[in-house]
């Protein structure tokens, strides 16, 4: 069985909110993205609708070549899964993006994280509890709390993730290509 490559994108916007969050967590990034290619051009999160709004959020498919991301640092994993998990992944996300009217950002089980709370909403989510479910759900992941108290970095800690960047969200296309070359 082949196996095909997730990317988890850690990031670093600079907003208020970001710059709220990072006041509790402590951590260099706290956004959290999943991609399925390796150059990024399609990025799920759960974060603002349009980047200009910060209150109205939900299922997003980001374009990190936007000027809301132009300042922003970033860490960039890649782990690798089974075919099958892949394809559970894509369903999901697909599935999502086609109703991603019914999806809203779950601002509440932010709240909760800080009193280790769990709390779930029906079709609410924030950014890493969007991507440990994804994880989770697919077999991919299995984590040690639910994913509605999974913080960006959690995602990161004890598993088999390979860094592929770090650095400035707008230069990895050109680090990409180069390294692909």
């Amino acid at each position: 069985m082949s196996e095909k490559k997730v990317y988890i994108i850690l990031t670093d916007t600079g907003t208020l909110f970001t710059r709220c969050i990072k006041f509790f967590t402590r951590k260099p990034h706290n956004h959290a993205s999943i991609s399925f290619d390796p150059q990024l051009k399609e990025v799920y999160s759960f974060g603002r609708r349009k980047p200009s709004n910060p209150f109205v959020g939900g299922f997003v498919k980001e374009n990190v070549q936007h000027d809301f991301f132009r300042k922003s640092r970033c860490i960039i994993y890649s782990i690798s899964v089974t075919e099958t998990q892949y394809e559970k992944m894509k369903c999901k996300v697909d599935q999502m993006e086609r109703e991603h009217r019914n999806y809203r950002y779950n601002l509440l089980g932010l709240l909760f994280i800080l009193f280790k709370i769990p709390y779930n909403r029906k079709n609410a989510y924030f950014c890493s509890q969007f991507v440990a479910s994804i994880l989770h759900e697919s077999g991919a992941l299995f984590f040690t709390k639910p994913p509605c108290l999974i913080t960006p970095y959690d995602l990161l800690d004890e598993y088999n993730m390979q860094r592929v960047y770090e650095g400035e969200l707008q230069l990895y296309p050109l680090v990409f290509t180069k390294t692909a070359a």
